[in-house]
Protein backbone atom coordinates (compact mmCIF):
# COMPACT_ATOMS: atom_id res chain seq x y z
CA UNK A 1 0.00 0.00 0.00
CA UNK A 2 2.87 2.40 0.81
CA UNK A 3 4.52 1.61 -2.54
CA UNK A 4 1.24 2.35 -4.36
CA UNK A 5 0.93 5.71 -2.58
CA UNK A 6 4.52 6.63 -3.48
CA UNK A 7 3.95 5.65 -7.11
CA UNK A 8 0.77 7.77 -7.24
CA UNK A 9 2.68 10.78 -5.85
CA UNK A 10 5.46 10.28 -8.41
CA UNK A 11 2.89 10.03 -11.21
CA UNK A 12 1.16 13.20 -10.00
CA UNK A 13 4.50 15.04 -10.01
CA UNK A 14 5.24 13.86 -13.58
CA UNK A 15 1.79 15.00 -14.77
CA UNK A 16 2.24 18.35 -13.01
CA UNK A 17 5.55 18.91 -14.78
CA UNK A 18 4.08 17.82 -18.12
CA UNK A 19 1.15 20.22 -17.99
CA UNK A 20 2.45 23.14 -15.93
CA UNK A 21 6.17 23.37 -16.72
CA UNK A 22 6.90 25.90 -19.47
CA UNK A 23 7.66 24.29 -22.79
CA UNK A 24 11.35 23.96 -23.58
CA UNK A 25 10.76 24.48 -27.28
CA UNK A 26 9.13 27.81 -28.08
CA UNK A 27 6.02 27.36 -30.17
CA UNK A 28 5.28 29.78 -32.97
CA UNK A 29 1.76 30.22 -31.56
CA UNK A 30 1.48 33.03 -29.01
CA UNK A 31 0.57 31.95 -25.49
CA UNK A 32 -0.11 35.41 -24.04
CA UNK A 33 -0.42 39.13 -24.82
CA UNK A 34 1.46 41.72 -22.76
CA UNK A 35 -0.40 44.86 -21.65
CA UNK A 36 0.44 48.06 -23.54
CA UNK A 37 -0.06 51.82 -23.21
CA UNK A 38 -0.20 54.18 -26.21
CA UNK A 39 0.62 57.86 -25.67
CA UNK A 40 0.83 60.65 -28.24
CA UNK A 41 2.70 63.92 -28.21
CA UNK A 42 2.93 66.59 -30.87
CA UNK A 43 5.93 64.91 -32.53
CA UNK A 44 5.71 61.20 -31.71
CA UNK A 45 3.68 58.23 -30.55
CA UNK A 46 5.04 56.26 -27.60
CA UNK A 47 4.07 52.66 -26.92
CA UNK A 48 4.98 51.11 -23.57
CA UNK A 49 4.72 47.29 -23.43
CA UNK A 50 5.12 45.47 -20.08
CA UNK A 51 7.67 42.67 -20.56
CA UNK A 52 9.19 41.77 -17.16
CA UNK A 53 11.89 39.14 -17.39
CA UNK A 54 12.10 39.23 -21.19
CA UNK A 55 15.50 39.42 -22.90
CA UNK A 56 15.47 42.76 -24.80
CA UNK A 57 17.58 41.31 -27.61
CA UNK A 58 14.96 38.63 -28.27
CA UNK A 59 12.04 41.03 -28.84
CA UNK A 60 10.81 41.75 -32.35
CA UNK A 61 9.06 45.10 -33.00
CA UNK A 62 7.82 46.36 -36.38
CA UNK A 63 5.05 48.43 -37.94
CA UNK A 64 2.64 46.34 -40.03
CA UNK A 65 -0.52 47.72 -41.65
CA UNK A 66 -1.12 50.52 -39.15
CA UNK A 67 -0.31 48.43 -36.08
CA UNK A 68 2.79 47.92 -33.97
CA UNK A 69 3.68 44.23 -33.90
CA UNK A 70 5.67 43.06 -30.85
CA UNK A 71 6.67 39.41 -30.34
CA UNK A 72 9.14 37.31 -28.39
CA UNK A 73 9.46 34.71 -25.65
CA UNK A 74 9.45 34.90 -21.87
CA UNK A 75 11.12 31.85 -20.37
CA UNK A 76 12.28 30.82 -16.94
CA UNK A 77 16.03 31.16 -16.42
CA UNK A 78 17.75 27.77 -16.86
CA UNK A 79 18.65 27.54 -13.16
CA UNK A 80 14.94 27.67 -12.21
CA UNK A 81 13.57 25.15 -14.74
CA UNK A 82 13.85 22.23 -12.32
CA UNK A 83 12.35 24.14 -9.39
CA UNK A 84 9.05 23.15 -7.82
CA UNK A 85 6.38 25.65 -8.85
CA UNK A 86 4.18 26.83 -5.97
CA UNK A 87 2.62 29.75 -7.83
CA UNK A 88 3.14 31.06 -11.34
CA UNK A 89 1.24 34.22 -12.22
CA UNK A 90 3.63 35.77 -14.75
CA UNK A 91 2.92 34.18 -18.12
CA UNK A 92 5.61 32.11 -19.82
CA UNK A 93 6.15 31.16 -23.44
CA UNK A 94 5.75 33.00 -26.71
CA UNK A 95 3.98 36.35 -26.63
CA UNK A 96 2.63 38.47 -29.40
CA UNK A 97 0.83 41.79 -29.33
CA UNK A 98 -0.60 43.95 -32.11
CA UNK A 99 -1.26 47.50 -30.98
CA UNK A 100 -3.36 49.69 -33.31
CA UNK A 101 -1.59 53.00 -33.96
CA UNK A 102 -3.31 56.39 -34.07
CA UNK A 103 -4.08 57.48 -37.64
CA UNK A 104 -1.20 59.22 -39.37
CA UNK A 105 2.14 58.64 -41.05
CA UNK A 106 5.30 57.66 -39.22
CA UNK A 107 8.96 57.66 -40.14
CA UNK A 108 10.21 54.16 -40.99
CA UNK A 109 12.55 53.92 -37.99
CA UNK A 110 11.16 52.09 -34.96
CA UNK A 111 13.22 53.36 -32.02
CA UNK A 112 13.07 51.06 -29.04
CA UNK A 113 14.58 50.82 -25.60
CA UNK A 114 14.01 48.86 -22.39
CA UNK A 115 13.47 50.46 -19.00
CA UNK A 116 12.26 48.91 -15.75
CA UNK A 117 10.88 45.78 -17.39
CA UNK A 118 9.07 47.60 -20.17
CA UNK A 119 9.71 47.98 -23.88
CA UNK A 120 9.41 51.63 -24.96
CA UNK A 121 8.80 52.12 -28.67
CA UNK A 122 9.04 55.65 -30.08
CA UNK A 123 7.50 56.37 -33.47
CA UNK A 124 8.31 59.78 -34.91
CA UNK A 125 5.49 61.36 -36.89
CA UNK A 126 6.29 62.06 -40.54
CA UNK A 127 6.05 65.61 -41.84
Amino acid sequence: MWADACEMLARAERLHRQFFEPSRAASRLPAWQPPADVLETEREVLILVALPGVDPDAVEAAIEDGTLFVAGVRALPPELRGAAIHRMELPQGRFERRVPLPPGRYNAAVRRSFAEGCLLVRLEKAG
